[in-house]
């Protein structure tokens, strides 16, 4: 366990994760490539990841716009790897094309008309 934030990893951890098969599988990431290349600053976080992966029959992908285009080191995957990947803003065309060739769902908020009231 790591003490600045709590976090699990390791051997023993994706041991763990590998003895069970559940049908939702949440992961977040640290950065995005246009191409849908998922990446992690850590390699322990990205074997507990890609076992969550391997482990699950869906995979919900949890990553802001801010991951999209950041640079990091060790490569998790694909985005072709998730079923679903929620957001906090629509990803740009070139992503939403892979997304959609893929057929991953994305979901992110829609933009609610500002309503002025009158007093």
């Amino acid at each position: 366990m790591r003490p600045r934030d709590k976090g699990i990893t390791g051997e023993a951890t994706i041991d763990l994760i590998k003895q069970f098969r559940v049908d939702y599988g949440i992961i977040g990431i640290s950065a995005i490539e246009s191409d849908g290349t998922l990446l992690d600053f850590d390699y322990h976080e990205v074997r507990v990841a890609q076992a969550i992966i391997e482990n699950s029959r869906n995979t919900l992908l949890v990553a802001d716009h801010s991951k999209i285009g950041r640079k990091a080191m060790v490569r998790l995957g694909h985005i072709s790897q998730v079923e679903m990947w929620f957001t906090d803003q629509q990803p740009s065309d070139e992503l939403m094309s892979i997304a959609e060739r893929e057929n991953v769902e994305i979901h992110f908020p829609k933009k609610i008309p500002h309503i002025n009231s009158v007093s």
